[in-house]
């Protein structure tokens, strides 16, 4: 097949030859899911594929990674996506394709049913799923089956086959470059016949995009093939940027093997199904997009479609099927400066500007709402069923170049709530880069140059330079924080983003502004003409204190672990597993976090050691399930631990003599009854005897442990 040559069809030929596919991308189940509006859209149009599959009777269904969009999906989301694969993949009906490969490819280690779920005896599979990963639920952790996902729950599961996973060399981990001796990318194919047609399916799950394209560059990606793969049809499935996105590269398309019949694109959203070929090589690439909009961008305006693959032998065809449960986006963009002159009005007159914004997004309401009728009336002629019009998503992009001022646009969007699924972020408000210095107000968001916009750097030391808690540094240092301190806040934005510590910045503020009421209620009563002085002196002192406790290793955070203040390497890829790359993810094999420090503690520090102890017990046990550990893990166990708090550990408690427990009730009823029934007397004697009770019993706790430490 030349480069200028369309895709052969497949019309001619015999149903039992063709290999009929369903290819899907990007489904990104979970996105919102706690939006009351747009919660449900991700796993509606996912239903809607199986569907799909059902009716055009597909031999199986091939997903191009991101199948969820956390990579710790919620219980309810994959409640719900195991409760569809299971609705409309599992049955009676006979699977038509021949596995060839070998079944124990991708098996889990340690257990005996195959990677392949319709080889399983066990299970009656109708339409077998093979999957990717994605970036957004790609393997994570370390522990005795090493780095898993999602993908491997579903997969132990038999519900998906799960391919494209591989482990990447450790000696390169954090290096885009690595050395001559590692052995780059294994692929292994999973073979399939149906009658005279053979396919072989190359899956390659998301890895770093620079580390990709090294390994592309240097042809150190190996693909297991057949001798005779001139008489496969080969597809391979890939996870990648195709286009660059700076700082990020992008893998270029004509680097893969020109024995690759098909290439299926995932990671780009913008819906491309119709086969485009590539210079010079002889494979063609699909691109479906993805199926639900995560962003408001000009790529997610097109409109949503998976693909029906059709292959005979070494023809193909791909047919676009539409995906009704979509919402319909309009996107609209116009510079307000021009508009101004055009319609007649003033810039500076908020009420003119705010009427003229308001009948654009109207017409584009409009317009939405007309796509879905005439979706529906589409469907209506082929024979199904008319669906319940949604509220659309329209985003409106205003240049505001030379504009002095604009309203709140989240003011603006509740004035279309009920009337669209976006109020919230209806208008994006931005200037164009060549606007000068003096027609920037006050309301506009400072945007400092950062360390990594220097033209005299390469792509390569730019590459280097990233880093989310540098690039949070710079930027907070240049907004001129007045409460919160620099250090504190970068280290709370560095938590969310690399610990996926949910509560981190929340924590940080609330931390914070209590720490800056306490120290203006200490300086007494303050004017207002010297409360932003005081304020200012009280957030240096403060920024100050948690440097030099950061300096100590203490980051002054309350549920914050040891190893927290390592920086992570953006250059480790998605693949590595954290025990291998020396990263101290601190997500496993952390102790608990200790109770809050108390000035009253001080009978509490003789049981200091015996924390101490119980502590790396913990640790100790934990370490003897695991087969490998790097010595960074050893040098956590070395640090002091914090002392113990009055309030004993629950931990310690529960570890001491179960002989003990009714001595806290004896010496609770010791005082109300001389009587020997005391122990078996359950019933409260009052709020207050109980409360007392309870004083009493924490002290008789606080004894215990002392007792064990001495």
């Amino acid at each position: 097949m030349s480069d200028n040559e369309a895709p052969v069809t497949t019309r001619n030929a015999y149903q039992e030859d063709i290999i009929k596919i369903l290819v899907a991308t990007d489904n990104h189940i979970g996105y919102l899911e706690r939006d009351p509006i747009r919660g449900q859209d991700s796993i509606n149009t996912f239903k809607e594929i199986l569907q799909l599959a059902v009716k055009h009777d597909v031999d199986m269904i091939l997903l191009g990674g991101d199948l969820f969009h956390e990579n710790r999906p919620s219980r309810d989301c994959l409640y719900q996506v195991m409760a569809l694969l299971r609705e409309y993949t599992l049955g009676d009906k006979p699977v038509q394709l021949e596995l060839l490969s070998n079944p124990d490819d991708g098996r889990a280690e340690g257990y005996s049913f195959p990677a392949v779920n319709y080889e399983d005896p066990n299970l009656n599979v109708a339409i077998p799923v093979f999957s990717i990963h994605g970036n957004h639920d790609d393997p994570q952790g370390a522990g005795l089956q090493g780095a898993l996902c999602a993908l491997d729950v579903l997969s132990v599961s038999g519900l998906i086959n799960y391919m494209g996973k591989f482990d990447l060399p450790l000696s390169s981990a954090s290096n885009p470059n690595p050395v001559e001796s590692d052995s780059g990318i294994s692929i292994r194919p999973v073979l399939l016949r149906k009658g005279q047609t053979r396919l072989g399916l190359y899956g390659v799950g998301n890895v770093k995009d620079a580390r990709m394209h090294f390994e592309l560059r240097s042809n150190r990606v190996r693909m297991y093939m057949p001798s005779d793969k001139e008489d496969w049809f080969n597809v391979l499935v890939v996870h990648q940027n195709r286009v660059p996105h700076p700082p990020t590269p992008a893998v270029p398309e004509g680097l893969f093997d020109d024995c690759i019949d098909l290439v299926v694109w995932g990671h780009e959203h913008d819906c491309r199904i119709v086969p485009e070929p590539v210079a010079g090589r002889p494979y063609h690439i699909t691109q479906p997009g993805s199926s639900v909009a995560t962003s408001l961008g000009e790529g997610e305006g097109l409109e949503k479609h998976v693909a029906l693959l059709q292959i005979h032998n070494k023809e193909f065809e791909l047919k676009p099927l539409p995906l009704r449960t979509v919402r319909p986006f309009m996107l609209g963009d116009i510079f307000l400066a021009e508009a101004a002159e055009e319609e007649g009005f003033d810039v500076s007159d908020q009420i003119a500007v705010g009427k003229f914004l308001r009948a654009r997004v109207n017409a584009l309401i409009d317009q939405a709402n007309q796509l879905w009728d005439e979706r529906n009336a589409h469907a209506v002629e082929e024979g199904e069923e008319e669906l319940p019009r949604m509220l659309p998503l329209v985003r409106l992009k205003v240049d505001t170049t030379n504009v002095p001022a604009m309203s709140n646009p989240i003011r603006f969007g509740q004035e279309f709530t009920g009337r669209i699924a976006n109020p919230r972020d209806v208008l994006s408000f931005h200037r164009s880069k060549a606007r000068s210095a003096a027609s920037r107000t006050a309301t506009s968001v400072d945007q400092p140059e950062l360390s990594i916009d220097d033209p005299d750097l390469t792509t390569s030391e730019k590459l280097a330079k990233v880093r989310v808690q540098t690039l949070v540094q710079e930027y907070l240092a240049a907004q001129e924080l007045q409460v919160l301190g620099e250090a504190g806040m970068n280290e709370a934005i560095r938590m969310f983003v690399e610990k996926d510590d949910g509560w981190a910045i929340q924590t940080h503020v609330s931390g914070a502004l209590r720490a800056l009421m306490k120290g203006v209620q200490e300086n007494g009563e303050v004017d207002e003409e010297e409360l932003d002085d005081v304020l200012v002196k009280l957030k240096e002192q403060h920024n100050q204190e948690y440097l030099e406790k950061a300096k100590m290793g203490r980051t002054g955070k309350g549920k914050g672990k040891g190893k927290a203040s390592a920086p992570a390497d953006s250059d480790a890829d998605s693949m590595l597993m954290d025990v291998d790359g020396g990263e101290e993810d601190g997500s496993d094999f952390d102790e608990p976090a200790p109770p809050p420090k108390k000035k009253k503690a001080a009978p509490a520090k003789k049981a200091a050691p015996a924390k101490k102890g119980r502590g790396k017990k913990a640790v100790a046990s934990e370490s003897e399930e695991v087969i490998e550990l790097d010595e960074d893990d050893d040098e956590e166990e070395d640090e002091a631990p914090p002392k113990v708090t009055k309030k004993t550990n629950r931990a310690a408690v529960l570890s001491q003599p179960a002989k003990k427990a009714p001595a806290k009730k004896t010496t609770t009823k010791a005082k109300a009854s001389s009587s020997g029934q005391g122990t078996l007397s359950f019933a409260p004697s009052g709020r207050s005897s109980t409360r007392t009770a309870a004083t009493r019993a924490r002290g008789k706790m606080a004894n215990v442990v002392e007792v064990d430490s001495d």
